[in-house]
């Protein structure tokens, strides 16, 4: 029986193979005063998703809101946001010594009429703030691995885990 999640006005099944952790409630994470969290951890196989939800126009989203967020996501502002909490994430799995595995950074936006050139343009400067281009020499290694930005459509083309709006 595969496993559901719901995340305001979206639901998300993964198979029951699949390790998956809510991790942005006060239950799991317990820092929310001071670490931002992506809504999702899935161990995979071979790879770890961080993966955060954006759903701008869910029913309970007031007008005021919906604005802001057009605001922060057509200025960029939202890739600050994102890296936080790719970054926060990151640093407590890597202080609870649970990062074993390639992470890829996953964003769903719950907006229809993304257009692919939009979602790449986010995209590529969400990488480019992460950083998953341009590293330190003195680096020898990754911290994350990819990242992608899909809207629902995108989503479930590319990926198996299938998202739905709830009604």
């Amino acid at each position: 029986m595969n496993q559901v999640f719901v995340e305001k006005n979206l639901r998300i099944e993964f198979p029951p193979n699949v390790n998956v952790r809510k991790f942005d409630d006060e239950n799991t994470h317990g820092l929310s005063h001071c670490m931002k969290a992506v809504d999702f951890i899935v161990e995979e196989p071979k790879r770890t998703l961080y993966i955060e939800f954006k759903d701008p126009f869910h029913p309970k989203a007031e007008k005021k809101d919906r604005e802001k967020w057009i605001r922060e996501f057509q200025s960029g502002e939202i890739d600050e946001k994102l890296k936080y909490k790719f970054r926060d994430s990151f640093l407590y799995e890597w202080s609870s010594d649970r990062v074993k595995k390639p992470i890829h950074y996953y964003v769903l936006i719950a907006l229809d009429n993304l257009d692919p050139v939009l979602l790449t343009s986010r995209r590529d400067d969400l990488k480019k703030k992460l950083p998953l281009f341009g590293l330190p020499p003195a680096w020898t290694r990754r911290f994350v691995d990819d990242c992608l930005i899909f809207n629902v459509e995108t989503w479930n083309k590319h990926l198996p885990y299938r998202v739905s709006r709830i009604p």
